[in-house]
């Protein structure tokens, strides 16, 4: 059974950081592709960030690039983000989710999510 368990949610100001992991289980971590998705309050979800199997390439929304930095340790089964320069509009659930495949695209499997308020 695929068990995604995301971390390191929080209350921070803004301009902070944290720093969310996702410990993985029941597959073969280092063959898929990872991704971050995130819902802020009354909005739908919305993608936030992915790394692929294998290589490793990243990839970002826009509305994160430069400030997220998402990377994975294989050996830990863990999916990070590090979040920096938080701003208010930050403030979502964020979720880890499994990809199809090695390459990052449409999510098999969610995890129950981590609550990220950026408020001062």
């Amino acid at each position: 059974e695929v068990q995604l368990v995301e971390s390191g949610g929080g209350l921070v100001q803004p301009g902070g950081s944290l720093r969310l992991s996702c410990a993985a289980s029941g597959f073969t971590f280092s063959s898929y592709a990872m991704s971050w998705v995130r819902q802020a309050p009354g909005k739908g979800l919305e993608w936030v960030s992915g790394i692929n199997s294998g290589d490793g390439s990243t990839s970002y929304a826009d509305s994160v690039k430069g400030r997220f930095t998402i990377s994975r340790d294989n050996a830990k089964n863990t999916l990070y983000l590090q979040t920096n320069s938080l701003k208010p509009e930050d403030t979502a659930v964020y979720y880890c989710a499994k990809c199809i495949s090695s390459s990052v695209g449409g999510p098999s499997s969610w995890g129950r999510g981590t609550q990220v308020t950026v408020s001062s």
